[in-house]
């Protein structure tokens, strides 16, 4: 090792007693840092004085080549140790030992946080490393010096807080002014005197009130998407420089840049600032993400209504950031018009939980029902209330149609004007074009007759440039010509008979092939906000509420599909009406006639009832059929059965009953006059034998004598049937 140098008694009295030879053996690092790429350009004589301290650790006794200089951070702020590889050097190497002393101008040199600056002073007292700044050297594993290095460090981060401070609330003051000059979006151009003005380019602002104008007609940024991609409609973007207002250049629409030009309140003439703040949970070091994150107006630092030129109203704005927000496929969100056959996604609200209903598909999507089944997803609860979704779409469209029916002149004018006005913002654009390529054209001809003759290098490149401008002039042109034969500007008068006659007949209109569900579900949102719907229990009753646009409501009774009689309201007026038509004699399809004329409806989705539901009902009722072919009727005694009445009260199959009557094991006979049909006697007792003979195993009667059984059911209460009474 090279002995220190004692040059001078001023050398003497620099060096500290805190210096070793254990210190001297080890490196002595100099940390060279700026802030900013603007503090290296412009403040050299710091950097200057940063490289300087070579000289200071030579005089402390390193020699120079045991000295290593760190200027990996320079351009990098001190605020946090992410991203200085410099600084994640130096504690490197003091972690291995390698380092004796640690020399900086000051201490915001190596940090500007108490956070990275306490555990470089932890890890230095633990490995035994000085720290030197202009001041003079410190051990932080000395109480005093730990002392003072982290006072200092303090008052490192006090200034950099002190500092931003300073500048924040000098940016927030001007931007209450409405004076910070912030970017302007598509459509706007800043002057050279400061002001935002709209863009002087007629085509730049024909393609922002369009847009505007299709997302109030459409409602969705997607609608509005593929409407700009159809019609070919590029935006005008100016590319900022210093020069001027920057140079215009046509880019395809895309959704981000839609969803910003809605969001954004320059266009409805607002000065606004502090639109997206820093969230520092969303931070993440050595990642893009900036923790910016968007924040609702009331929480903006600055918001000046009707400070610039506008595109749009205030009011309209803030219909388009509602829609959007409605727009998300969210459970508490109304959600955006999408193609399923149910007419009222978004809209139901349960009556009973308030949440809204889900739509449920079945059969690939040919029947839908609205389903609450919030709280048993949430909370493990039972399911609040279905119904079925097409009887509440047809009840809610009738109520829609007959409220815009007295508009039907209002509709045919607001029609035929929409149409007008799309057209005609499609032929001003297409013309707007046409006249762009006829400038560029134009332009590029001048460049070539400017050019000398001689001067063939650049004579023909221009030339090659005019001939471009004219092809793209002659291709726009064809293109322009097709899209007037396909759609004139002004609507013919069949065209303006057609929307008339249509407007007229609007549940023609309705249920037009044309139409589509996504604009049967457009035209729904435009009246009602919600259509709150409450089953009267387990019925097929059902309260529906409509909530019109304006607070209008409307109150009206649904009657929904049901799975069991039981669940109808009218369930017990309905048994005793059978009863009645039974004890009178009518026979089973009478009986379902006779209820069909009187108003009763079956379950489900049949409209009527039928022979096959009214021998269900008698089955469950417990009441005989009386016994009825074509036009002839059998009235039956009491205790008196047909075959297939009696087979279904007891549960068994026809074919075996039939097999009992030929064995002799049911008292039975034979009509003599039509219809030939077999009558059984059987009252309530001999239902029951005949159930428990029924539900014996199979060989039963194989394995035991079938007289003897049947006197030991006669001895214990049961009718004894004599063999051989069937005839």
């Amino acid at each position: 090792m090279n002995p220190p140098r004692r040059s001078n008694l001023a050398t003497d009295l620099l060096r500290s007693e805190k210096i070793t030879g254990r210190h001297l053996d080890r490196l002595a690092v100099v940390y060279v840092r700026q802030s900013t790429a603007q503090q290296v350009l412009d403040h050299q004589e710091s950097t200057r004085l940063q490289y300087g301290l070579v000289s200071r650790a030579q005089d402390l006794g390193w020699a120079r080549e045991r000295i290593l200089v760190i200027d990996d951070d320079l351009g990098q702020s001190g605020a946090s140790a992410a991203g200085r590889v410099g600084f994640q050097r130096l504690v490197s190497e003091v972690s291995l030992d390698h380092v004796g002393l640690v020399l900086g101008i000051e201490m915001s040199r190596l940090a500007r946080s108490s956070t990275d600056w306490h555990q470089l002073l932890e890890i230095c007292a633990l490995f035994g490393t000085l720290i030197a700044d202009l001041d003079g050297v410190y051990d932080p594993g000395q109480y005093n010096d730990r002392l003072l290095l982290g006072l200092k460090g303090t008052m490192s981060e006090a200034e950099l807080h002190i500092l931003k401070q300073r500048m924040q609330q000098g940016r927030l003051n001007k931007a209450r002014r409405g004076e910070l000059a912030i970017p302007v979006p598509i459509g706007y151009v800043r002057t050279p005197d400061g002001v935002v003005a709209l863009d002087p380019d007629e085509q730049v602002q024909h393609g922002v009130r369009l847009i505007f104008r299709k997302f109030e007609d459409l409602g969705t940024l997607n609608a509005v998407l593929r409407y700009l991609v159809t019609h070919q409609i590029r935006l005008g973007v100016r590319q900022p420089d210093r020069l001027g207002q920057g140079t215009l250049q046509w880019h395809a629409p895309n959704r981000m840049t839609l969803q910003n030009l809605l969001k954004n309140p320059i266009y409805a003439g607002a000065y606004a600032y502090g639109r997206r703040q820093i969230d520092p949970r969303r931070q993440r070091p050595g990642q893009p993400a900036t923790g910016r994150v968007v924040l609702p107006p009331e929480a903006w630092h600055v918001l000046l209504r009707d400070h610039g030129p506008a595109y749009i109203t205030w009011e309209q704005y803030e219909r388009n950031l509602a829609r959007l927000q409605a727009n998300r496929a969210r459970a508490a969100a109304l959600g955006a018009v999408r193609h399923g056959s149910a007419l009222l996604a978004g809209l139901v609200v349960c009556g009973r939980c308030g949440h809204r209903l889900h739509v449920r598909y079945d059969g690939w999507g040919e029947r839908h029902a609205y389903v609450c089944h919030r709280l048993l997803s949430d909370y493990g609860a039972g399911r609040c209330q279905s119904l079925a979704g097409a009887a509440l779409d047809a009840l809610v469209s009738r109520w829609v149609l007959s409220a815009v029916a007295p508009a039907a002149l209002e509709l045919a004018l607001a029609a035929t004007a929409n149409v007008q006005q799309e057209r005609a913002d499609l032929l001003r654009h297409w013309q707007q074009r046409v006249e762009r390529a006829a400038y560029d054209t134009d332009r590029a001809a001048r460049q070539y007759r400017l050019v000398e003759p001689e001067n063939r290098l650049v004579a023909r490149q221009l030339e090659r440039a005019w001939e471009a401008a004219l092809l793209a002039q002659q291709q726009l042109d064809e293109a322009y010509h097709r899209f007037l034969a396909h759609q004139p500007q002004a609507l013919s008068a069949a065209e303006q008979a057609a929307i008339r006659r249509l407007a007229d007949d609007i549940p023609a209109l309705w249920s037009a092939p044309t139409t589509t569900t996504a604009d049967r579900k457009a035209i729904l949102r435009q009246v009602l906000e919600r259509v709150v719907v409450e089953a009267v229990g387990a019925s097929e009753r059902v309260a529906v509420t409509l909530h019109w646009v304006g607070g209008h409501q409307t109150t009206d009774t649904l009657i929904r599909p049901v799975a069991r009689l039981d669940q109808l309201s009218y369930y017990p007026q309905l048994c005793a009406r059978v009863r009645a038509l039974a004890a009178d004699g009518l026979a089973a399809e009478a009986i379902a006639a006779r209820l069909n004329a009187e108003g009763y409806r079956p379950p489900k989705r049949r409209d009527q009832f039928g022979r096959h539901g009214v021998r269900e009902l008698l089955q469950r009722l417990g009441v005989n059929e009386p016994l009825a072919r074509g036009p002839c009727q059998v009235v039956l005694a009491a205790d008196e059965w047909g075959v297939a009445a009696l087979a279904r009260v007891v549960g068994m199959p026809t074919i075996t009953l039939y097999d009992w009557i030929k064995r002799g094991w049911v008292t039975a006979r034979r009509r003599d006059q039509p219809p030939h049909g077999w009558v059984i006697e059987a009252d309530a007792d001999e239902i029951v034998r005949l159930r428990q003979r029924h539900q014996r195993p199979a060989g039963y009667y194989q394995r035991r004598c079938f007289v003897g059984d049947a006197a030991a059911e006669g001895a214990a209460g049961g009718r004894q049937t004599p063999v051989g009474s069937a005839k």
